[in-house]
């Protein structure tokens, strides 16, 4: 059953002196997240992930295409239906310090949660629903309630936004950078309380930079190149079987613990590597539009052939 669909979903931001160039951050990008599926967007600053997510969150509106959750198109959720719609799809951002107030306890997030969504619930009541979220997530009241964000860990901070999203009964943790702020330890903590939450059936859209991370989380992963999809599927074919250039590029360039490095460079050719003359134009605000139009060229996707079943390569685009 699918719990979100990416439908052909565009984005292109207006740059230059007076607004006259245009950057295409994505580019008809389609996928969908099943129940209790982890899918990894991964790729290189700039290649248009997190503009995905905070299209996914409603934080930035699509220039083309659309968002389905459980059917719905989120660009039409108005009032209660958007209410509800948060209710279900959380996100949880790099910097866990970014999302409390220093001068405010770190519980205080929670109280924001029952004063909008369980305002008739008793104080024991929602004391002990407050209590089993916490445990979800290996924390310990105690250690954690009524105390400041800049008492806390990273690590302890990461846990309580997704114990946040627990309280609402969230099907969809939205994961930007999630563990990248986080040291070694505590990273594997929180990696692994994701995948467990993805047992009791969430749906979780992981997106990183680093490969190594969506292999160890992810069911698929998809690749991001200049706004647009260069390869994707399940991810042991993906990262067992890379097919696009530019992903044995990401991988080839994974430090290996066992190697050291011996100062040769990781190469890729443009004509390969997903790269598209009309996009890196406007990127440097080269290219403009006539009566404030978005150039076609901008919003093409590269075609995409199954190289397996379930695994899709893009063609090189010219």
């Amino acid at each position: 059953m699918t719990t979100l669909r990416i439908d052909r979903v565009s984005k292109v931001f207006r740059t230059g002196s007076l607004a006259s160039g245009f950057t295409a951050a994505l580019r008809q990008v389609s996928f969908d997240i099943e129940v209790g599926e982890v899918v990894t967007l991964i790729g290189e600053s700039g290649s248009g992930k997190s503009t995905l997510g905070k299209i996914v969150l409603r934080l930035l509106s699509p220039t083309g295409g659309r968002v389905l959750f459980d059917g719905q198109d989120i660009a039409l959720l108005r009032r209660a239906d958007l209410r509800d719609y948060y209710r279900r799809v959380q996100g949880v951002f790099q910097d866990p310090f970014s999302s409390y107030n220093p001068i405010y306890k770190a519980d205080r997030v929670f109280e924001m949660i029952r004063a909008e969504y369980f305002a008739d619930l008793e104080r024991p009541d929602w004391s002990a629903k407050l209590e089993s979220a916490l445990d979800g997530v290996s924390l310990n009241p105690a250690d954690v309630l009524n105390k400041y964000p800049h008492q806390l860990s990273g690590g302890q901070l990461q846990r309580l936004l997704i114990a946040r999203a627990l309280l609402l009964d969230v099907k969809l943790l939205v994961a930007d950078e999630v563990i990248s702020m986080l040291d070694a330890s505590t990273r594997v903590d929180v990696l692994n309380l994701l995948v467990g939450l993805k047992r009791k059936g969430l749906a979780i859209l992981f997106i990183t930079h680093d490969l190594s991370l969506g292999n160890y989380v992810s069911d698929r992963t998809v690749i991001l190149r200049q706004g647009a999809i260069a390869e994707m599927g399940p991810t042991t074919q993906v990262f067992g079987n890379p097919q696009h250039p530019y992903t044995q590029m990401l991988l080839e360039a994974v430090p290996q613990l066992h190697r050291k490095w011996h100062g040769h460079g990781v190469t890729v050719s443009a004509a390969g590597d997903g790269y598209h003359p009309a996009v890196a134009r406007a990127a440097a605000g080269g290219r403009r539009g006539s009566g404030g139009r978005v150039p076609a060229a901008l919003l093409e996707h590269p075609e995409l052939v199954e190289y397996a079943p379930g695994h899709l390569v893009a063609q090189p685009e010219s």
